[in-house]
């Protein structure tokens, strides 16, 4: 069942419904599908560095179950990364996307591994933006003066500032940031940091990512913010040097949210990508 509403589509997958936005045309390409990231808030804060893309390419992004606008309230049990990734491709099945491209940003990149573990046959294509292959990056954080005098600030806010000054580079962006969380369709979400932190959730990528990636054997891009303070940018690198055949685009003086910071770059950096040989 699809249900139409003035900025997207409800569509049932079966176990929950999901909010869906399309931006762009379907055409001979593939659809690009997007994985969000958190999963405290849906897909809203993507669309800034999606936007530019979508003049020349189909780009199809959904709240992951228990965000936004998708089915919420669900028991806890319902709520584990391998659900997200079953819903992902019946939702690919259900729209009759065919073969896609699958970005993965931040969290949904960790995601969007495990999704390319299980489904290979449905992606030509992986872009993993502002994401991690490991569990080690605060290593890199530590005697970074300025990630530590941002944390401070974050700290003494009492969570007002939503990491936003971690997140965004360029302090000067951050009200413009945090006014694009508090639009419609970023709503917060019902996943519990505390559940992860007790180790009642199960991992976004339950395998070894780099073999797992090795093994997918298709082109794949790492995007990222030089100043990345939520995943350094150390392990985009790190994990291009596993992978020699991928591919490492770093954009200067942005964060991790580098598709808000600089989104006709981000989204330049997509295309060319997507449409090369």
């Amino acid at each position: 069942m699809l249900t139409d509403m003035a900025d997207g589509a409800m569509v049932d997958v079966g176990d929950v419904t999901l909010f869906v936005r399309e931006l762009g045309e379907r055409g001979e390409k593939p659809s690009l599908v997007v994985m969000h990231g958190g999963p405290d808030v849906g897909h809203g804060y993507l669309v800034p560095g999606l936007e530019p893309l979508a003049r020349d390419h189909h780009v199809v992004l959904f709240d992951f179950r228990g965000c936004g606008r998708s089915s919420r309230g669900l028991p806890d049990e319902d709520l584990q990364p391998e659900y997200v990734v079953q819903d992902t491709h019946r939702l690919i099945d259900k729209l009759g996307l065919g073969q896609v491209d699958l970005l993965g940003f931040s969290t949904g990149g960790r995601a969007a591994m495990q999704f390319v573990d299980k489904h290979p046959e449905q992606v030509r294509r992986l872009v993993l933006a502002s994401t991690t292959a490991y569990t080690d990056g605060e290593q890199y954080l530590v005697g970074w003066e300025e990630y530590e005098r941002r944390q401070r600030a974050e700290d003494a806010a009492g969570g007002r500032l939503r990491n936003s000054t971690v997140f965004v580079w360029d302090l000067d962006l951050v009200p413009a940031y945090l006014e694009l969380l508090e639009g419609p369709g970023s709503d917060t979400g019902d996943w519990s940091e505390e559940r992860a932190i007790n180790g009642d959730m199960h991992p976004w990528c339950p395998g070894d990512p780099e073999r797992i990636l090795r093994d997918f054997g298709k082109p794949i891009l790492i995007l990222h913010g030089e100043q990345d303070m939520g995943f350094p940018v150390q392990l985009a690198r790190r994990l291009h040097a596993a992978l020699p055949t991928s591919d490492l685009a770093v954009i200067p003086n942005t964060a991790h949210m580098c598709h808000f910071e600089s989104p006709t770059t981000w989204a330049h950096h997509i295309r060319e990508f997507l449409q090369s040989p």
